[in-house]
């Protein structure tokens, strides 16, 4: 038997329940609002996590076969490889920078390198005879069908050798040569990308726009990091040869040069060039020296090797068997690591190191420790 429906009761339930429905739906409404909120204000994306970066190894021409043994006992921490292998002839053309008397061994250095998983992206410099020319670049940048010539030649060289990209370090420009720098960087990088290979710029450090002098200017920052893959920043030589002795790459001068760079280059670009070796000063004249060199010399001088905690480089005087004084700032494993620990939490897109020859032993672990290639995705290599 069916009784009469029960309407009062459930109009007034189905009342309560759109208001429910209604209430539940402004709430959820709200919480999606709120959401959007903070997805619009949340905090920049965290930067790269250690070890997603680049590792690079620079190898100098002069050394070659003494940074390639130092850099084949320790692959396993690095990413990619940069002989610095060519320059430019009088009239702007690239040629070996290789001594024809050390080509044997330089070749025999260079086959070990490509047999590694290393990306081998060699370096083109305007070098000329062993010496820094103006004169070999200049024409190349102010006359647009020389640059188009020359960055023909180049791709052609990347091609022909199957490297992964090419690396330039072109030094020494005007102030006047910005723009046409700025041009040449970016017609290159387009015909690289067309053939999927990349592009590296070596710039100056700097901490302003105008740097410390017209070297500085000639290099526009923002241009090239729209153009390039990586932008390598020569954090070294703060005290060169020819300056009075001092810090190769002082670490507070390193955080000064990254917060201006990270300003103007997109942070994931910017690679920090650290060097692995120091200057022996006497008499207004720097050599350079490796680590195992300066060590070997203060043993030898029966001298004490002190730690300037300011600029975390390690440094000692000594006088030599003529009466000549000397002063030796170099790098060892705690101030490498100041330097790499800096890189790391600026989240910059990685480091490239300056090898002479053999480097502090304990270099190798705190460079794994701090940039632990092993952790990276792996990337096409050539």
């Amino acid at each position: 038997m069916r009784g009469k429906p029960v309407t009062g009761r459930f109009t007034v339930l189905g009342s309560r329940v759109r208001r429910i429905a209604l209430v539940g739906g402004v709430a959820v409404l709200c919480l999606a609002l709120i959401l959007v909120v903070l997805s619009v204000r949340r905090d920049p994306a965290p930067r790269p996590t250690a070890g997603s970066g680049e590792v690079v190894a620079a190898l100098p021409f002069w050394n070659f076969e003494g940074g390639t043994s130092e850099l084949m006992r320790h692959t396993e921490g690095f990413t990619e490889v940069s002989p610095w292998m060519y320059g430019l002839d009088p009239e702007g053309h690239v040629v070996s920078q290789i001594p024809s008397d050390r080509a044997g061994r330089t070749r025999e250095a260079l086959n070990s390198l490509r047999r590694t998983e290393l990306r081998f992206t060699p370096s083109v410099a305007n070098m000329t005879h062993g010496a820094w020319s103006y004169d070999s670049v200049a024409p190349i940048l102010h006359d647009p069908q020389r640059r188009r010539q020359h960055v023909r030649e180049i791709v052609d060289l990347v091609l022909s050798n199957d490297y992964a990209g090419i690396d330039i370090d072109y030094e020494d420009l005007k102030a006047e040569d910005r723009d046409e720098f700025s041009t040449l960087v970016r017609e290159l990088a387009d015909a690289l990308h067309a053939h999927d290979r990349t592009l590296s710029v070596a710039v100056f450090a700097k901490a302003s726009r105008r740097g410390y002098d017209e070297r500085n200017v000639a290099q526009d920052y923002a241009a090239i990091g729209r153009a390039a893959d990586q932008v390598r920043l020569m954090g070294y030589d703060r005290h060169w040869s020819t300056s009075p002795p001092g810090p190769v790459a002082p670490v507070d001068w390193i955080r000064d040069v990254l917060d201006y760079a990270r300003g103007t280059i997109p942070p994931e670009k910017i690679v920090l060039g650290i060097p692995l070796y120091g200057y022996d000063w006497s008499q207004g004249k720097g050599q350079p020296v490796t680590w195992g060199e300066a060590t070997r010399i203060a043993r030898r001088h029966d001298v004490r090797i002190r730690f300037d905690e300011d600029s975390r480089t390690p440094w000692f005087r000594y006088t030599d068997t003529d009466g000549t004084r000397h002063e030796v700032w170099f790098e060892n494993a705690a101030s490498s690591h100041a330097k790499l620990e800096v890189a790391d939490r600026s989240g910059i897109g990685g480091v490239y190191l300056w090898m002479y020859g053999p480097a502090d032993p304990a270099t190798w672990p705190r460079l794994r420790q701090t940039f632990p290639v092993a952790r990276r995705s792996a990337r096409a290599r050539r």
